[in-house]
């Protein structure tokens, strides 16, 4: 998986995400040559949560079946 920045230029390129304990830890690299370990707990995960609207969620649960638009 990769993630553009606003230039859709790659930002971080995701190689595996899985669980450690109540975690979930995503593994990749940023700019394709830094790797990095990123952490995200359970309460940072509500967090994320409450961001969202209904319009983002239901924009969110029909994402994987949209065609990508590419610049």
């Amino acid at each position: 998986m990769k993630i553009y920045d606003a230039t859709n230029k790659e930002l971080m390129a995701v190689s595996s995400i899985a669980r450690d304990g109540d975690d979930l830890v995503i593994k990749g690299k940023i700019f394709g040559a830094m790797p990095m370990t990123a952490k995200l707990r359970p309460e940072e995960a509500r967090a994320a949560l409450k961001l969202l609207d209904a319009k983002t969620v239901l924009f969110l649960l029909t994402l994987l079946f949209r065609k990508s638009s590419k610049a």
